[in-house]
């Protein structure tokens, strides 16, 4: 999809900023103007995809997702036995078959690897390698600089305060998850 800049968002009375052009299709979409949890949604969304071009550019074209970033990050922190593929599963919130295509790419260029468990020799652990953390040393400088320029003009208590709300909208997700998983109990619980 391309991506057309406008002239910048509008503001509503209280000067708050508002897409007129997402406003008007949502409420078309909702049929009434009750649109402001459905422009809060689509707010999100280009936030976050916001954040991650930037990320990508950190990245140097080394092509990490933000998932498998988000692992090596998790594995950088971790204990010399490393982690395994349950507990990051649990850790990032998303299914150990994610996690295990993430450790895939991860391990493929070499910046992590799995190893057997030394309690349970039926299990591997992953753990970051030296190219691992080289690789999150490069990133860590650009990203910090990238991560310092989009929230530029952001108070140290705005910025708490959206992460609060972020934070509060996938707690809100995840119930909703357990609650639909709850209500189909025929089918196989997501790993």
């Amino acid at each position: 999809m391309k991506h057309v800049h406008s002239s910048g968002p509008a503001r509503d009375p209280e000067g708050l900023r508002y897409d007129a052009g997402v406003r008007d299709s949502m409420r078309a979409f909702a049929g009434s103007d009750d649109t402001l949890a459905l422009e809060t949604a689509a707010a999100v969304r280009s936030a976050s995809q916001a954040v991650d071009r930037l990320r990508s550019q950190g990245a140097g074209g080394r092509g990490l997702s933000a998932g498998a970033l988000d692992v090596l990050a998790r594995l950088s922190t971790a204990a010399d036995e490393g982690l395994s593929i349950g507990e990051l599963a649990r850790a990032a919130g998303v299914s150990s078959r994610n996690v295990t295509g993430l450790v895939d790419t991860l391990e493929r260029d070499g910046l992590a690897q799995r190893v057997q468990d030394r309690r349970d020799r039926r299990s591997v652990r992953a753990t970051i390698t030296a190219a691992g953390r080289d690789w999150l040393e490069a990133f860590r400088q650009p990203t910090q600089r990238a991560m310092s320029a989009v929230f530029q003009g952001f108070t140290e208590d705005e910025l708490a305060r959206f992460r609060d709300l972020c934070l509060r909208l996938v707690e809100n997700q995840q119930r909703i998850e357990q609650y639909l998983n709850a209500a189909r109990p025929d089918e196989p619980p997501a790993s």
